[in-house]
């Protein structure tokens, strides 16, 4: 059976000092914690669907030595965040307006966005509502509509959580007692009706900062194709399609993602 192993968490030898602390978005308490500087460009990572912030062990110390002021935070329902019954996938309403509240309360806007997974599909999303307010996207193994690869990959990782004690224990460490929440709140979501005809390329041409398209050539969730669309619907979007590297590539390949973005941020600057 194969072992989704990259949904474990990880740890960095090289963790910055983080300040740690709690934000109040829409009624819900938020964990989060920042790096860096005050007054440097400012980055907020988005973990995916089954992350946490814990889920950039390698990102933050390279984006913050780059000098970068970094936030990372555990999305509503996730990690140490406040529960949460579902999520509004594939719409991810809620964690916009999460997200906006952020921006707003630490006043980081223009913000740069790096999203991964679902986290990637969100980013999306508020680049594309707010486009003023972005300074550069990174986006990697980000979902815009749903293949069957995609599907066939949850229900791989469904059978890892029920039967594989090693990547259910990883979750745990991540989300203690919402682990099981998490789980079905993703799984749930990605096999709703609504996520059947769902498409949003047509809202991807309103976003206008630079952004760069990141996927492994063996990403389990989606095909090459699904990067090439998403870049392709955003106005001179660069895409890098990664040999070798599957959906979890800034976890698999950290030195590699963390080079190639940050150069992509210094040229966009």
């Amino acid at each position: 059976m194969m072992r989704y192993r990259a949904f474990e968490m990880t740890a960095s030898t090289h963790r910055p000092l983080m300040s740690d602390f709690h934000l109040w978005a829409n009624g819900h308490r938020l964990q989060a914690e920042m790096a860096g500087q005050p007054g440097r460009p400012a980055v907020i990572l988005l973990h995916h669907g089954l992350g946490s912030l814990q889920s950039w062990p390698d990102t933050i110390p390279a984006l913050v030595a780059a000098g970068y002021r970094v936030v990372a935070y555990d999305r509503w329902g996730y990690g140490h965040s406040d529960p949460r019954q579902g999520v509004d996938m594939p719409f991810f309403e809620d964690d916009l307006k999460d997200l906006q509240a952020i921006c707003s309360q630490l006043e980081l806007e223009p913000v740069i966005l790096v999203g991964h997974s679902d986290g990637g599909t969100i980013a999306l999303y508020y680049a594309a509502r707010y486009p003023a307010r972005i300074a550069a996207l990174v986006v990697v193994a980000a979902h815009i509509y749903l293949e069957q690869k995609m599907e066939s990959g949850i229900l791989g990782v469904r059978e890892a959580y029920v039967r594989d004690e090693r990547f259910h224990a990883g979750l745990r460490r991540l989300h203690g007692e919402q682990t099981d929440q998490v789980f079905y709140n993703w799984f749930d979501g990605w096999r709703c009706p609504e996520s059947r005809n769902w498409d949003m390329r047509p809202q991807l041409e309103r976003i206008s900062s630079p952004t760069l398209v990141v996927q492994g050539l063996e990403d389990e969730h989606a095909t090459p194709q699904h990067a090439r669309d998403i870049a392709a619907a955003i106005p001179n979007a660069e895409l890098w399609l990664v040999p070798g590297a599957r959906h979890m590539l800034p976890q698999d390949l950290p030195t590699d993602f963390n080079e190639r973005t940050i150069s992509f941020l210094a040229c966009s600057a």
